[in-house]
């Protein structure tokens, strides 16, 4: 029987290895496929000397549940018993490579590692004679033989000492193999060079001397303090400089607030007594309702390497809530390389430093990983570094994560995690050489777990011991890494003790010196972030002038329609949009008016084509949610796309219309960081529904809204929030407006609802053309995507712009009214209907299209001609706790309205859900607002002398 033909199913190798045994003693006693087979083995009765042939597996899977070898097989002859053997070493090999992470020496505190059998020889029946032989190890060494002794001490020496590797999850085989060809040579292994050595030397004392001043000189002070886990300083000087040799122009980091300081005083260049000065405080005038902790403080600063390169490094300003600002370093890191055309993601580099229970603990971190692979949001790698202190604030590992590993997260993507011990920074230096190589070779992220811990507690003033007596009985013992690093190279004589205490001393100089600059004349100013890309934009307070005309000529506007329908000859179209063409078509020759999809293109493709970037995401974009955008089209038979806005043009500007994963928080961090570094563009985040905003709330709280006042970061972002109350449910009515409005103030951000498409046309295009850089809210319609209400004309686009109030369209003198009714959204036009059926012309009805910053003076203009004790009526469909009725009931009550004009609302009555789940009660409570807005008791004008602010709520029956 020939070894070529099939190989009977196996479990596993110990099970052949135990039929073969049987074989050897008695064939009978094997089954009749299986001594055939055997048979072809070893020259048997009936065989023709065939040896094992491809059919058989020369390296066995591994399979961690099996049992293992209490002793050899039954002797064989030399050629088959080594074959087992060799399928047994390569066991053991997957098996280090698989599970020798386990038995690292990663903890500088020196808990003890489990017992894990399949790394014991014994587990696989070795004897003492075949730890002598010789065995296929390519990786290894370069003859590719070596004895089993010698491998297996070699295994643990690559897979068991100061760096656990985690590789073999990777699915892809090539990075698979470039990992283990790496960590499995010689060269990986090599000493350090002396001039290195000496920089790791000199950047660990900086970093100690460092936190040892500031705990001397401002004691009690809070500066979250890197003491346990000073390598990172050398790992981060380590990585730029591979960077820089990489050909890495930029590097954007993030971090939370451990450590910040140190980082930005001996990596990003801030200099110290910028530092002690925040300490002192001695500032306030600079920082009166705004700025932040110095711990939460972003820089910038050129960096000049030791080959004499330069490198820009950016640090992002980051809040308490820790992982967040992962997806705004990404977010930026893409939008610097779209604007250097880095489509190779080679020249600009995400860094981003964790904490151990934040990594596992803050979801954000596994919606971050998600993007790092995604086409419109990949950026060619990024560096993960987690500084692993072993603990979260007083939470232990074992009541923090489910995981082995605070890393286990990443496992998600094809990413190498490499554990290492603090305490060995030339096993560190090995891991960041590799991380950068990697991502240099494969543009994937890499993940950098660094094993250390918190000398002090949580900050300078909290006592640990409390609730970790025992860690930190430990660590009180424990001496500085630089003092242990020291010792080691004063054994092999690479430094001199005299060569370290010069270092020390100078570093201690120098802040001295700089301490007491901060504390003479020297004088902190706030830095501008006006500069590069965003000179000549500006922030603070709403101009009255900065108004530009937005409109654009009638013939390019029909230009541009017909150029979104125009398609490739070879392109199948889906049969049902053949409609949607055909109405562009008949808009382009103004046959019919604008819908508003129509409206939004063309802000989006008159702005392409004036050289303005268009970047739109979130989930379902190309469609829309509700199926009336189709900016992405899908050919019916192959499945490509094509995306008419990127034709509009020769030399337009780049058009991005982006589908995004399942994802509100990861995917608005990253639109807002793209934002930090795109003023001369227009992003745009939109929510399935505004309804979800709520679930990416941290980033609008703390980044969004309150960016400008704490960090003098400006952004132009807009985020669509689809929003009205049409009978869909509390989780699909509103986009949750009085959430905005309670965060604005110092005109911080925009907040619109616009209620036609050429509204919609001039907001858009105002957003870029002016100079004025806020965050707009946009609350955008659902029902009147399509309504026939919800029109404009081409006329309409090609004149004029935004108007934040809209007058009555009837133009009825104001002085003549009876009552005003002022709204916003949809409900104008439900309003209109129900005043043309009651034929109610004594009552005005004014659109509110800008609710911040309050447009007071428009506001004024249409009201001022109005009687004495004429009644203006607020109404919304929300609750009353909801919508905009709070903000405005003290926003306009606060103006000229409260003296003259009486001013109440009418609403839902104050609910705890925004809307009731049935249908027919939605139209009921829309019904009664309606008529309660119309109410003869509503409109009634009163005397001055009872002007109050009011609510008219409907009845809770």
């Amino acid at each position: 029987m020939s070894t070529e033909g099939p190989l009977p199913a196996v479990a596993n190798l110990e099970f052949v290895e135990a039929l073969y045994a049987d074989y050897l003693r008695d064939p009978d006693r094997v089954p009749p496929e299986w001594r055939d087979y055997f048979a072809g083995w070893n020259g048997g009765p009936g065989t023709n000397g065939f040896r094992p042939g491809p059919s058989f597996p020369r390296r066995s899977i591994f399979h961690p549940g099996t049992a293992p070898m209490t002793s050899a097989p039954a002797a064989a002859p030399e050629g088959e018993d080594m074959v087992l053997l060799q399928h047994r070493v390569d066991r053991m090999l997957r098996a280090y490579r698989v599970r020798g992470h386990m038995q690292a020496r990663l903890d500088p505190l020196g808990s003890s590692v489990p017992y894990v059998p399949e790394l014991d020889p014994q587990y696989y029946g070795f004897s003492d004679a075949d730890m002598e032989r010789s065995f296929a190890c390519e990786t290894m060494c370069g003859a590719g033989r070596l004895s089993l002794r010698r491998i297996h001490s070699r295994l643990r020496e690559v897979y068991c000492g100061s760096i656990g590797f985690q590789y073999m999850h990777i699915d892809n085989i090539k990075m698979r193999h470039w990992v283990q060809q790496r960590i499995e040579g010689d060269s990986y292994w090599a000493p350090l060079p002396r001039d290195q050595q000496l920089r790791i030397l000199s950047r660990l004392t900086d970093a100690v001397v460092f936190e040892q001043f500031i705990r001397k000189k401002f004691v009690g002070a809070k500066s979250f303090s890197l003491e346990g886990g000073e390598t990172l300083i050398p790992m981060l000087d380590l990585a730029i400089e591979s960077a820089a040799q990489h050909g890495v122009k930029e590097i954007v980091l993030g971090m939370a607030h451990r450590g910040r300081l140190n980082v930005l005083a001996n990596i990003i260049g801030k200099s110290p007594k910028e530092i002690f000065r925040e300490f002192e405080d001695k500032d306030p005038d600079l920082y009166l309702g705004g700025g932040d902790v110095k711990y939460h403080l972003g820089y910038s600063s050129d960096y000049k390497t030791a080959a004499g390169g330069k490198i820009h490094l950016s640090l992002c300003f980051n809040p308490s809530h820790l992982e967040f600002v992962n997806p705004v370093v990404l977010g930026r890191v893409r939008a610097k390389q779209a604007r250097a055309n880095d489509t190779d993601h080679s020249q600009v580099l995400s860094l981003l430093i964790h904490g151990d229970a934040a990594f596992i603990g803050e979801g954000v971190t596994q919606e971050t990983l998600n993007l790092s692979r995604l086409k419109g949001y990949r950026v060619g790698g990024t560096i993960h570094i987690i500084v692993n202190n072993q603990i979260g604030f007083t939470t232990p590992p074992s009541e923090g994560r489910s995981t082995m590993y605070a890393t286990s997260v990443a496992k998600m993507l094809p990413a190498p995690i490499l554990h290492v011990n603090g305490e060995d920074p030339e096993a560190v230096a090995r891991c960041i050489q590799l991380a950068m190589d990697f991502r240099r070779e494969f543009r994937q992220d890499v993940v950098i777990d660094m094993y250390c811990y918190r000398r002090l507690g949580h900050n300078e003033g909290d006592e640990p011991s409390f609730t970790q007596p025992q860690l930190y009985a430990l660590i009180e013992k424990r001496k500085p890494v630089r003092e242990g690093y020291l010792e080691q190279l004063l054994r092999l004589g690479g430094v001199s003790q005299a060569d370290a205490d010069r270092i020390a001393e100078q570093r201690q100089s120098l802040l001295e010196q700089q301490l007491s600059e901060a504390r003479g004349k020297f004088r902190a100013v706030r830095p501008s972030s006006l500069r590069g890309v965003w000179k000549g934009y500006i922030g603070g307070s709403e101009p009255s002038r900065d108004n530009p005309v937005t409109g654009v000529p009638r013939e390019k506007l029909a230009t541009y329609l017909r150029r979104l329908t125009e398609l490739p000859d070879d392109f199948n179209l889906h049969p049902k949009l053949e409609r949607f063409m055909e109405l562009r078509r008949k808009m382009a020759q103004g046959e019919v008016p604008l819908d508003w999809s129509a409206g939004e293109a063309l802000a989006w493709a008159s702005l392409a084509d004036q050289g303005y970037r268009i970047r739109l995401s979130g989930q379902d974009v190309g469609r829309g949610t509700f199926s009336h955008r189709h900016a992405v089209l899908h050919d019916v038979q192959s499945g490509l796309t094509y995306v008419p806005l990127q034709h509009v043009a020769p030399q337009q500007g780049s058009v991005e219309i982006l589908n995004s994963p399942l994802s509100e928080v990861g995917v608005l961090g990253f639109e807002y960081g793209f934002s930090l570094d795109t003023p001369d563009g227009l992003t745009i985040w939109e929510a399935q529904f505004g309804d979800f905003l709520n679930v990416a709330q941290v980033i609008v709280d703390q980044f969004i809204v309150s960016g400008e006042d704490k960090w003098r970061r400006l952004s132009g972002l807009v985020l669509l929030l689809p929003h009205g109350f049409e009978g869909a449910g509390p989780e699909h009515s509103s986009g949750r407006i009085e959430r905005i409005l309670e965060l604005c103030a110092e005109d911080n951000v925009q907040v619109a609802v616009p209620t036609s498409p050429a509204q919609m046309f001039h907001l858009l295009r105002r957003q870029v053309l002016r100079r004025w850089r806020k965050p707009l809210f946009v609350f955008t319609p659902k029902s009147l995507l399509r309504s026939p209400k919800a029109v404009s004309t081409l006329e309409e686009c090609a004149q004029g712009r935004f108007r934040r109030v809209i007058p009555d369209p009837r133009g009825v003198p104001m002085d003549t009214v009876n009552a005003v009714l002022l709204c916003s959204g949809k409900l104008y036009y439900e309003l209109e209907a129900h005043r043309q059926h009651l034929g109610r012309e004594d009552v005005a009805i004014i659109r509110l299209e800008q609710l911040y910053p309050f447009p007071q003076r428009e506001l004024e203009a249409l009201l001022g001609d109005c009687r004495l004790g004429t009644n203006v009526i607020w109404v919304q469909e929300e609750p009353e706790n909801m919508g905009a009725w709070r903000f405005l009931r003290v926003t306009v009550s606060m103006s000229f309205l409260g003296g003259r004009l009486p001013f109440s609302g009418i609403c839902r009555p104050a609910s705890a859900s925004p809307a009731t789940g049935s249908h027919a009660a939605h139209h009921l409570e829309q019904e009664q607002i309606l008529d309660r807005a119309f109410a003869a008791e509503t409109l009634t004008p009163r005397p001055r002398t009872e002007t109050i602010v009011g609510i008219k709520q409907l009845s809770a029956s």
